[in-house]
């Protein structure tokens, strides 16, 4: 099965850090969801048109690993790919690099199940399913 890539920069803003200035373990999951958003675009699709299909793509299982702190103002980039992990199954990986020096912050994988209007898991368009495999 085939990984497709998609990259999304981000700047960290303040309300994303402590009083330190690091950033929040929560919000690094907001940033991965900007990472499959901008995957889902760079694939030339969109959340929007996937619910607009009657399909919605829970996560059903998230992880990261945090190596390094991102801080308040740092420029950073989302390298995102995605597969089909199965006929019912899409999984994403992520890393999360600061821009300039490209050190790796985080590394963290998600796994998302459709699900049709009734909660029922589907499969993806064909369209879709044909750019991930």
């Amino acid at each position: 099965m085939t990984e497709v890539t998609g990259t999304a920069r981000l700047r960290v803003r303040y309300a994303e850090t402590d009083q330190m200035g690091v950033v929040y373990h929560g919000n690094y999951f907001v940033w991965f969801e900007i990472g499959r958003v901008e995957w889902l675009r760079q694939l030339g699709w969109s959340y929007r048109q996937l619910e607009a299909d009657g399909i919605r793509l829970p996560v059903i299982e998230a992880a990261c690993q945090y190596r390094l702190p991102a801080r308040y103002d740092d420029e950073l980039e989302i390298h995102t790919r995605g597969r089909l992990a199965s006929a019912l199954r899409v999984a994403f990986t992520y890393e999360l690099r600061r821009v300039g020096d490209q050190q790796l912050l985080a590394t963290a994988r998600t796994v998302h199940v459709p699900l049709n209007p009734a909660g029922r898991p589907c499969r993806l368009p064909a369209a879709l399913r044909e750019k991930l495999s």
